[in-house]
């Protein structure tokens, strides 16, 4: 059965720290979601092959990778609060800097930043959420990741709407820089004010242990996959199954429709049938999904295959950052970090690889190289020793 260590002291009734941080979620999504729905723009009007592309992509993860350990140690230092307002403004910020980049190197040093600001939000709401998880003594971090899929939902839809309009990237990226600022100032100061209490002797910087590497391993896996929707579901679309412009987007938005909704039942399913049986489930989901993509390049079957994608990658994620933050020997920050290490190295370097391969074979190849990654999740929920 899970455990629960107390939460902080509470200032305000325990709903509405919830639904603080499910808002923060909410503004992550949105702001990372309206930069994917936009990559294949940018990737025509730079001129970009998927090599290219695949290559330029690698500047997210080297921002987010380098700034993992510092992003936990200021987190454990300085507290979730003011890192979530400081990594959510920055965020939005670097934002339209992916608009103005009108040639490939000012492109990198601008998805560099993005990286950063994104690893910074990343572990900053996420130990918000292990607190108010710890505060109401029951599994909820799954609802807080559907907020966030939700939002990847609405920024592919109006991303959809923006390329059919004809809207440049960088107005795009002002909307809704301005969008996610906004709602930030709304929400800071109701986000929790104190995180869930840690040992007294836990280190504030540390490498990820056995039990830690294995959940990493774990959401490295599911996380590929995620990844490799987002930035690549697009183009999938465009070159792969030649689908007219106004379709591009559908493939990304049926995967995004099906994350969230899995992610919104993905709590009861869990304290149902167990971890592990929903991770060995996602995992099946995942490999079926890119699978019928792979093996039916068209746009119908290929939509149905990116749904069952995102219901698989729906749960996983949830589960693995719930263990990670209620680690006994560390601070959940430090603890979501050095999981994230491992982890979000998937999210992030995927898709970079994906073009990679796809400039020496082809995107079908690398798809079915990522539906490998769905088996590796099921085999490996055993062996994370998640019951």
């Amino acid at each position: 059965m899970l455990t629960y260590s107390s939460g902080p002291d509470l200032l305000r009734p325990r709903r509405t720290y919830r639904l603080a941080v499910a808002a923060a979620f909410f503004l992550q999504g949105l702001c990372f979601s309206t930069w994917a729905a936009r990559i294949p723009t940018v990737q025509q009007q730079l001129g970009l092959s998927d090599a290219e592309l695949g290559g330029v992509l690698l500047a997210v993860p080297f921002g987010s990778l380098a700034s993992l350990p510092l992003s936990g140690w200021l987190v454990a230092r300085h507290g979730s609060r003011l890192l979530t307002v400081l990594g959510l403004f920055l965020y939005a910020a670097f934002l339209p800097m992916l608009g103005l980049a009108h040639s490939t190197p000012l492109l990198l040093v601008a998805l560099v930043l993005f990286g950063l600001a994104s690893n910074m939000a990343n572990i900053s709401i996420n130990t918000q959420a292990v607190g108010v998880e710890a505060v109401y003594g029951k599994s909820i971090m799954a609802s807080f990741h559907g907020l966030w899929s939700l939002a990847g939902f609405a920024g592919a839809a109006i991303g959809t709407l923006m390329i059919a309009h004809a809207v440049a990237p960088l107005h795009h990226f002002l909307l809704i820089a301005g969008v996610v600022v906004g709602g930030l100032l709304l929400v800071r100061p109701y986000l929790l004010p104190a995180d869930a209490p840690r040992p007294a002797d836990a280190p504030i910087f540390v490498l990820p242990d056995k039990s830690l590497l294995l959940l990493g391993l774990l959401a490295f896996c599911s996380l590929l996959c995620e990844g490799t929707m987002f930035d690549w579901s697009g183009v999938y679309f465009g070159k792969v199954l030649h689908a007219n412009q106004d379709l591009i987007g559908v493939g990304f938005a049926a995967f995004m429709s099906t994350m969230a909704a899995g992610r919104f039942i993905a709590d009861w399913f869990t304290d149902r049938f167990g971890r592990q049986r929903t991770l060995m489930l996602s995992g099946l989901l995942e490999a079926l999904g890119l699978g019928m993509a792979v093996l039916f390049p068209s746009v119908v079957p290929a939509t149905i295959g990116f749904m069952l994608v995102g219901l698989g990658v729906s749960s996983v994620v949830p589960l693995v950052y719930g263990a990670a933050g209620r680690s006994k020997t560390m601070s959940p920050g430090v603890a979501l970090a050095a999981v994230s290490t491992v982890g979000f190295a998937g999210f992030l370097l995927g898709p970079p690889l994906i073009g990679l391969v796809a400039g020496i074979t082809s995107l079908r190849v690398s798809f079915a190289l990522i539906a490998l990654m769905g088996l590796a999740v099921a085999t490996l929920a055993r062996r994370a020793g998640v019951e």
